[in-house]
């Protein structure tokens, strides 16, 4: 049995995952939606990237999990990119959904215009404070979808986002999968076009925004289900 270990990026918590969780553990998959430290329901836990890193390994742990697939989305393809390395041969695959990849000694606001990102965090008490509506614009969700998102989310710990990745070799050595949200731009980031070069990394694409677990969670269980099942 496939065990998914889902994280959900900025802002979100376990609760992000409800209807795709639902849809792999109809399709046989064990599913376990993770919240990482200082959001959702663990708000006020004082989190940095290495703590969410070690959220995720715990969470394999201490359930002794084999045969994972970790999912990242936007933000938490940081930390789980790392866990992927450390939980060694308890690790399947990685699914990458819309997000950036860790890189040695580089944050997540590397290689990318993040200056407003920093400003915000220092103006609000080291946290990064959640998008509002219209920052959902143009990404393939509805209005209740864009509430539910806004309702539920919370401020991100702020140094999650500015400390640096630790590997001890490069992601583009893992077995993985890269979701690409074309409604988010066509094109991959930098690391990810540089990772995609490896023969253990495939590409797939979704015809939606940023969010494809609120816009369209079936579609991306089936790709889920699909790259937990890859030999």
């Amino acid at each position: 049995m496939t065990h998914c270990v889902l994280v959900a990026g900025a802002w979100l918590g376990a609760w992000a995952w409800d209807e795709v969780a639902g849809d792999l553990r109809a399709a046989g998959h064990e599913a376990h939606a993770l919240t990482l430290s200082g959001l959702a329901e663990k708000r006020g836990v004082t989190a940095g990237q290495q703590t969410h890193v070690q959220d995720i390994v715990d969470e394999v742990e201490r359930l002794d999990l084999r045969d994972v697939v970790l999912v990242g989305h936007s933000y938490a393809g940081v930390p789980v990119g790392q866990a992927a390395e450390r939980i060694g041969d308890r690790l399947a695959r990685v699914v990458f959904v819309d997000s950036n990849v860790p890189v040695d000694g580089e944050c997540f606001l590397s290689g990318w215009p993040s200056e407003q990102v920093r400003k915000e965090i220092a103006a609000h008490d080291g946290f990064w404070p959640s998008a509002g509506v219209d920052d959902f614009a143009g990404q393939g969700l509805t209005d209740e979808q864009i509430a539910r998102i806004v309702v539920g989310a919370t401020p991100h710990p702020g140094a999650t986002l500015t400390e640096p990745a630790v590997l001890a070799r490069p992601v583009a050595d893992l077995p993985a999968t890269y979701i690409k949200c074309l409604l988010d731009g066509e094109e991959p980031m930098d690391a990810v076009a540089e990772a995609l070069k490896s023969d253990r990394w495939e590409l797939v694409r979704m015809d939606t925004g940023h969010w494809p677990m609120f816009s369209q969670p079936r579609e991306l269980a089936r790709i889920l289900h699909e790259s937990a099942t890859r030999p």
